[in-house]
Formats: C-alpha cells, structure tokens, sequence
C-alpha cells in the first residue's frame, strides 16, 4: 500500500517533533544502585550458526560466545559416541558454568538422537540435530566422535578425536 506523501512527511514531522521535548528526563536517585551496563559479546565467526535443538526449538550457537566452547560430533548409532557420553556429561557438569558445551548430532534420525541422549544420560548437554551434515561440514568433521575447541576469541583450537583421558585434561586446561 502507498502512502500519500503529504501523510508520509507528516508522520516524518511527527517523529521527529516527538524527540525534541522540552520535558526533563528523570534524574538518578541518589544512593540507588546504578543501572547495569549492557554487555555486547561479539559473536565469532566459529559460533556464527544455529541449529535446531533435538526437542524442535531454535538454538543459536552465539549463546556461546564469550567463554570457550566445546562442540561434540556425534552420531546415535556409534559405540565409542556411547563410550564418551559420560565423560561429556561429567564434563559438563563440572565445567558447564565456564564452558559452553553443545553436542552436534548426526548421521542418524532425530528419534535414534533422542533415544540417544536418553539412554546415555546427556540430556543436561544442549544438542542439535544436523541431519544433513551442514555444521558438520562447516567444521570439517570427517567421522563422528570428534571434538572442536572454540576458545573465548573464537579461534578453534583443537579439532579431531580425543579419548576420555585426553579429553578430561584439554577441558580442564582449557576452562582454566
């Protein structure tokens, strides 16, 4: 719909009358607390993506920014995923106040995902379901089980498999 350009510069002349009040603007109480500074977290490019969460909602990976992260590749049917998933809920458990983690499900349907988390008691983890392979892809992951490191900056410090051990100690260096 077109709007009449007389209408069009009087709601322009409205606006902008609006912002030059005369009115005063409250003054800050003394002895009240001040008001809390807005914080920005520049989003990385590593955790520019979104996903969607194994239970339908929308997940945006910028939640992770400011503090490292650690992205799980896994796959609902792979036995050494099923071996580590304790390791990961441990993990999360201990670290998850100074480390983001999210599980990245693939290769495999959203219900064998869901049995997945719940069989092996990660559901405390945030996951999401990549069923097509483009988050995978987007961090080069060649097989399931592999871990990435996404350090406070955004820079990826670590991708590639790691054992329970391995893993325990780069998390514990890492959230340091």
């Amino acid at each position: 719909m077109r709007v009449p350009r007389l209408v069009s510069m009087m709601l322009v002349a409205l606006v902008a009358a609006a912002g030059c009040s005369t009115a005063k603007t409250a003054s800050p109480v003394a002895g009240a607390p001040a008001a809390p500074a807005v914080t920005t977290v520049a989003v990385p490019q590593a955790l520019a993506f979104t996903g969607t969460t194994l239970d339908g909602a929308g997940f945006d990976a910028a939640s992770l920014a400011g503090k490292p992260a650690l992205l799980w590749f896994w796959a609902p049917w792979c036995a050494t995923c099923a071996s580590e998933a304790q390791s990961v809920a441990d993990l999360h458990e201990e670290y998850g106040d100074r480390l983001g983690i999210l599980g990245v499900g693939g290769l495999g349907t959203l219900d064998a995902m869901k049995e997945f988390v719940t069989e092996m008691q990660v559901g405390a983890v945030p996951h999401i379901s990549d069923p097509a392979g483009k988050i995978w892809q987007r961090f080069g992951i060649a097989q399931q089980s592999w871990y990435v490191f996404v350090d406070a900056n955004g820079t990826i410090t670590h991708r590639g498999y790691l054992d329970d051990l391995q893993l325990t100690q780069k998390v514990k260096e890492f959230a340091a």
